[in-house]
């Protein structure tokens, strides 16, 4: 299954009027607001959770080293790719015994090369997220995302009033993986 680039999250009809419900809107004239507000509201439910939500391609530019490597998008549904970045940005594939790959039980991906390559950084390209659509995604964090796009919506115009529900966070806190920095 093919996955759309990382920086095109889908927003399906289905969930606008999950929202307009949730603010009890009557009307469709929003519906494009919505639409982008749900964007923003699935990037900061992903950042606090540090997991993609929806699956979506991604590629990975790293320095060659001979350790394992841990790739920055998590969870790792696969791995496609792995090409060599040449000096003029140009990629070529690597052969497959030239690199080693992993996704643990946690889903998170892993790429090394073997030692005897003359590259200096390569490309992995790599499926991430939890769901393959909307319908899949956790109702917690699916209800978070929603109710913050209606926070958006509704304080649009207005200063900031201390900042989101904390019924958004209470949602999504179970789901959260912590990063040791």
């Amino acid at each position: 299954m093919s996955f759309p680039p990382d920086d095109m999250l889908p927003v399906p009809i289905e969930l606008i009027d999950e929202v307009r419900g949730f603010l009890r809107l009557d009307h469709v004239e929003d519906d494009e607001a919505i639409a982008q507000l749900l964007r923003s509201a699935a990037r900061l439910c992903e950042n606090f959770i540090g997991q993609r939500l929806i699956a979506r391609s991604v590629c990975d530019r790293m320095p060659v080293r001979t350790e394992w490597q841990k790739l920055k998008k998590q969870p790792v549904q696969a791995i496609t790719l792995v090409e060599a970045v040449g000096p003029d940005g140009a990629l070529t594939s690597l052969p497959l015994n030239d690199y080693a790959l992993d996704i643990d039980s946690d889903g998170v991906g892993w790429v090394k090369l073997l030692p005897a390559n003359m590259v200096a950084r390569i490309a992995v390209t790599y499926d991430a997220g939890l769901a393959t659509d909307w319908a899949h995604v956790p109702t917690t964090l699916r209800q978070g995302v929603v109710r913050l796009a209606g926070y958006l919506y509704t304080h649009r115009d207005r200063m900031d009033a201390g900042g989101p529900p904390s019924a958004v966070t209470a949602l999504w806190r179970p789901h959260r993986r912590m990063r040791v920095a």
